[in-house]
């Protein structure tokens, strides 16, 4: 028997920001719950509310972070990883070399 009752998960999917503007616009408009805007573009009914929430953030209707924001926060902790196995690097190369010269 195949997999009774179990679904295969999604393929991770990516979308522009044009498009996610275009799903937030359809349900800030009223004209359709934010299940229904899911269900049509075959989205899951998370990521809507995700991308609307997100979208009031940005325009101000809601505290928390902006997309800008949320990008240099990203950047910054990237930045800050590679510093610091910079430094890890740099402090073994110290000790060896202080080793060395004993």
């Amino acid at each position: 028997m195949e997999s009774m009752g179990k679904k295969k998960p999604r393929p991770r999917r990516s979308f522009t920001p044009e498009f996610k503007a275009e799903i937030v616009e359809l349900c800030q408009r009223g004209d359709r719950s934010v299940g229904q805007v899911a269900k049509d573009f075959d989205l899951t009914e998370t990521a809507v509310r995700d991308w609307v929430k997100q979208a009031e953030v940005d325009s101000g209707e809601r505290d928390g972070l902006t997309s800008d924001e949320r990008e240099e926060l990203a950047r910054l902790r990237r930045e800050n990883r590679r510093l610091r196995e910079d430094v890890e690097v740099l402090k073994r190369a110290t000790a060896f070399f202080a080793k060395e010269t004993r």
